[in-house]
């Protein structure tokens, strides 16, 4: 088959062409941020309090303000002194006929006498999130957990199905249908007047959330040389990190959930326009033995960087273009030793990933109770992360910062709970250390990911082992809350244990740091074994 890099060496592998598609793909990743932690905002439980029948009344007929009937209405926590958010005083208030002139009398007479909300709650007006609109606070808060977790869900089953589709049908369609479908369901979202219909398009966006995030990150990467496969990376990473850095402004000043999801959501259409403005991936385009087309895209490469393919190319033989491909399966990713153990390994690092930088959010807070604030410096201590991975992915290699940073990550887990709390100012910026460390260490595993598989599984192999980090994502808060109520620290002792355990694996796997990407499943069985090509011993043939 055709000797895909050297042919891009030949059109230009980090032209003009190349930077205009990492960055054109790489303007999703702003909305992929508002899809996977949006929920923070969308699915926040706002302050809230029983709704008291006759409380209407009550403020015409004795004049009271909204606080004055909270406190005849509503009873005070003994330990905190806040109200209630679960019970009301169980008083009638119908048959009370001089209850506006002995306000203090009801302030002290009250206090045994509690009933249950009866599921029906004031909430702060100041922001609509989904919990105050469909009510799922006391006894119904577990449904909120279900926000998220059925975004996970479809991410998890969007892996398998769409990473299938990306290597059968190819990287682009399965980009745009996935971008189409991920804004029409987020649509249905703001749209959903029941709460399991609005689970059901929350599905739908993992589902499809999942197709658009590898089908466009597979897609760049092909089109860069080895030397220059890390800038698609720290530009995915960068819009990721500006993108999470404007979402606590518009979750501010658009008070309605409605609106904010349709805000993120609309834009995702747009990407319908890639049909016309990003070519598909010449690398698959010959792994699926459409010769033709693929040197149709390379013409046009070489056209954008100022380049022409050289007139004495070797011609190709058309009749490969007859032969049948192999569809792949998740089972290809499991046949031969190495392409199995890189599974493996890379399913646990997604998954370890996953819950351990989760444990970080929820557990180890980095500021007070203001959730936009905390939120956008969170935010802020993410967005160098492309940056850095960029500068130390090719000094350090791929194993040796996905080894360091979760080692380090898991170290602050362990340490933070046990250092006092006169020394805040330390548990912040062990906090911090370790929230960077592990984001460097996710956008390092997201590159080798892609590098670790032939063209023909690399879709479906990046898919299926992110999807580890999915099943993460729905198991961290389980794990954390669980074991949190044996002892409060325990959680952080189980990231630290993953964390090292994964440190400890990675080294299995081969360095990818200056080889070419892997083209057929020899050649991925040849890694590390001497037998694989560098850039530079690639040779001077074109046709293999």
């Amino acid at each position: 088959m055709a000797n895909v890099d050297k042919l891009m060496e030949l059109v230009g592998d980090f032209g003009p062409f190349q930077k205009k598609v990492v960055t054109l793909c790489s303007l999703p990743l702003m909305l992929f941020a508002f899809v996977l932690v949006g929920v923070v905002f969308l699915g926040h439980t706002p302050d809230h309090w029983c709704w008291t029948p006759e409380s209407e009344r009550l403020q015409e007929e004795c004049g009271w303000t909204d606080l004055e009937v909270r406190q005849v209405t509503v009873p005070r926590s003994e330990q905190s002194g806040s109200f209630s958010r679960c019970e009301r005083f169980g008083v009638d208030w119908s048959k009370s006929h001089d209850k506006c002139n002995k306000l203090d009398w009801l302030l002290t007479s009250n206090a045994t006498q509690l009933a249950s909300c009866d599921s029906r709650w004031v909430f702060d007006k100041s922001h609509s999130t989904v919990v105050s609109e469909f009510s799922l606070v006391c006894e119904r808060s577990w449904l909120a957990d279900l926000n998220q977790v059925l975004l996970a869900c479809g991410f998890f089953v969007g892996a398998f199905v769409t990473g299938y589709i990306a290597d059968r049908f190819g990287r682009k369609p399965c980009f745009i249908a996935s971008m189409v479908g991920l804004g029409i369901s987020g649509v249905g979202v703001m749209l959903s007047p029941w709460y399991p219909l609005l689970l059901t398009f929350r599905f739908l966006q993992g589902f499809c959330g999942k197709g658009a995030w590898t089908a466009s990150y597979v897609l760049v990467i092909e089109f860069f040389g080895s030397d220059n496969r890390k800038l698609v990376s720290m530009v995915s990473r960068t819009f990721y990190s500006t993108g999470m850095v404007i979402l606590p402004g518009l979750a501010y000043f658009l008070s309605s959930w409605r609106t904010l999801q349709l805000v993120s959501s609309l834009p995702c259409i747009l990407f319908i326009s890639y049909h016309w403005i990003v070519p598909e991936s010449p690398r698959w385009l010959f792994s699926q033995k459409r010769t033709t087309d693929a040197m149709r895209v390379a013409a046009d490469i070489a056209k954008c960087n100022g380049r022409s393919l050289p007139h004495n190319l070797p011609e190709i033989n058309l009749l490969e273009e007859k032969k049948e491909v192999t569809p792949v399966s998740v089972m290809d990713l499991f046949r031969t030793a190495n392409i199995r153990k890189n599974t493996l390994i890379l399913s646990y690092a997604w998954f370890t990933s996953a819950v351990v930088f989760q444990g970080l959010v929820l557990r180890l807070g980095i500021t007070g109770n203001n959730l936009y604030l905390d939120f956008f410096l969170s935010a802020v201590v993410e967005l160098p992360t492309g940056l850095i991975f960029y500068l130390l992915v090719d000094r350090f290699g791929r194993r040796s910062i996905m080894a360091v940073t979760n080692l380090t990550g898991g170290v602050a887990c362990l340490i933070v709970p046990f250092v006092p709390m006169d020394y805040v100012w330390l548990k912040k910026s062990v906090v911090i250390i370790g929230r960077l460390a592990v984001a460097i260490g996710i956008e390092t595993l997201n590159f080798a990911n892609t590098e670790m598989y032939p063209t023909i599984l690399r879709n479906i192999g990046v898919s299926v082992c992110s999807s580890a980090a999915d099943f993460g994502a729905v198991v961290a808060p389980f794990l954390l809350y669980r074991l949190a109520s044996i002892w409060q620290d325990l959680p952080l002792l189980l990231y630290g244990v993953m964390s090292v355990l994964y440190s400890a694996l990675v080294t299995m796997l081969p360095e990818m740091s200056g080889v070419v990407l892997p083209e057929t499943i020899e050649d991925v069985e040849h890694l590390g074994r001497g037998k694989n090509k560098s850039k530079d011993a690639e040779g001077n043939s074109l046709i293999v």
